[in-house]
């Protein structure tokens, strides 16, 4: 057992170290499908399926929803849901600026609820996707600039004796990270705005600088995930919320062969930021999907809404861990460990969308998979952060349950969990997507 758990988390740290935006989660997800004979369909043009097949429709190139039908006549649909997103800096417009005419630095601004300071004194580097004139027409591209590329520096010890005690960083003064320390003409650097990092980005894509003109562009830390520990029981990378749960979410989508309900794999991207956008879990994306493939299976409007009645949504978007120097900022009651298992979320005010019904099924689907789980709570002093489960339920109301693996560091530039707990959800997703 420890065998496979390991080869499925270095699988999995192989996935998250391809997909270090969202556009690129989303595209190395499509590749897998693809290569898993899924079809893409796009929301633009008319949709053709047949039972026992499997499609994909993207949106924005920075969410996915992928669903498989059944042989036979579906009772409802079988889905989870994870997210693309992490934490991060983006570039602003207009992004490099000179300082005294010797720095090159970027202007950015935060995405998301960030550890400020494990972003400090680390290779970055810049990715995320242009859109270009190709041809008379606007095409959208992936781009990753592969190399070392910035740094944050620290102020030293020595210029601030007050640096071990500080906690507040100001993003527009400490956060932006040194692109170049050649020397610039301010001049030049006035009338030719992001000259240095633009000509990398249409090297890289293949375009010329003038045809770039739309980018959302994010920096990433080129740390790989990598396994630690005394037994390679830990996992330390990027982007493990929610990368984790998404590679997991698609290996237990492609292994279990549904039976009586349609499979779905939804990755919504803007989760970080609310979620209140064309492709977040918030906007109709879902809801859109699931009508057309009711539809296209010729279901009418009654007994797609009867299959609604009969389906269940699994959240998945990992918890906090208990933390081995702060076991103080646990709920003292709920208190999930690494290596584990499966942790099911609670929350009185329903952050969390956990009932007793959504408690039971999950609890049921983990012993069929002999996969331990425990249990998470917010002390009743902290508050937390909302999820996916009761974000979608705005415009897809079904039984959810929200679930994650538990993790330590979340939202830092690189992240801890349990290299055993992977497996888990990979084997507990596929009886779930199976039946």
């Amino acid at each position: 057992m420890q065998k496979e758990n390991l080869a499925a988390a270095k699988s999995c740290l192989a996935f998250i170290d391809r997909s270090v935006t969202a556009f690129h989660t989303v595209e190395n997800a499509g590749k897998i499908l693809e290569e898993n004979g899924f079809a893409q369909l796009r929301e633009s043009e008319p949709w053709t399926v047949a039972p026992g097949r499997g499609y994909f429709v993207k949106r924005n190139d920075s969410s996915l929803i992928a669903f498989r039908l059944p042989q036979g006549e579906a009772k409802g649909f079988h889905i989870v849901a994870s997210h693309s997103d992490s934490p991060c800096f983006k570039l602003k417009a207009g992004a490099e600026t000179s300082v005294e005419k010797s720095y090159v630095r970027l202007n950015v601004e935060p995405y998301g609820g960030m550890l400020y300071a494990s972003w400090f004194d680390r290779s970055l580097s810049v990715a995320g996707r242009i859109v270009c004139r190709e041809d008379g027409r606007l095409v959208s591209k992936t781009v990753n600039i592969d190399e070392d590329l910035l740094v944050i520096p620290n102020v030293a010890v020595h210029l601030d004796r007050e640096m071990n005690k500080k906690l507040a960083y100001n993003p527009q003064i400490d956060l932006q990270p040194l692109l170049s320390a050649a020397p610039t003409q301010q001049e030049e650097q006035e009338k030719q705005q992001d000259d240095i990092l633009m000509k990398k980005i249409a090297s890289q894509a293949g375009v010329e600088r003038e045809n770039i003109l739309g980018k959302d562009l994010y920096l990433y830390v080129r740390d790989q995930g990598r396994l630690a520990g005394a037994q390679q029981e830990l996992m330390l990378s990027p982007r493990l919320d929610d990368l984790e749960c998404v590679f997991a979410s698609l290996e237990g989508f492609l292994k279990g062969m549904p039976q009586k309900y349609i499979s779905v794999c939804a990755v919504f991207d803007n989760e970080e930021v609310g979620s209140l956008t064309k492709q977040g879990a918030a906007s109709t994306f879902l809801k859109d999907t699931l009508e057309r493939i009711g539809e296209e299976s010729g279901k009418t409007n009654r007994a797609y809404r009867q299959m609604l009645t009969e389906s269940f949504m699994i959240s998945a978007d990992n918890a906090h861990g208990l933390h081995p120097n702060h076991p103080e900022k646990s709920e003292p009651a709920a208190r999930p460990y690494l290596n584990r298992g499966i942790v099911i979320k609670f929350h009185g005010g329903q952050k969390y969308t956990t009932d007793a019904w959504s408690e039971a099924v999950m609890r049921d689907l983990c012993e069929r998979a002999q996969v331990p789980c425990q249990s998470y709570c917010n002390r009743s002093d902290i508050g937390g952060g909302s999820t996916l489960g009761n974000i979608s339920a705005g415009q897809v109301s079904i039984p959810t349950v929200d679930i994650g693996l538990a993790q330590l560091a979340m939202h830092s530039a690189v992240e801890t969990a349990g290299s055993m707990d992977i497996a888990y959800l990979i084997r507990v997703l596929e009886v779930f997507y199976g039946e």
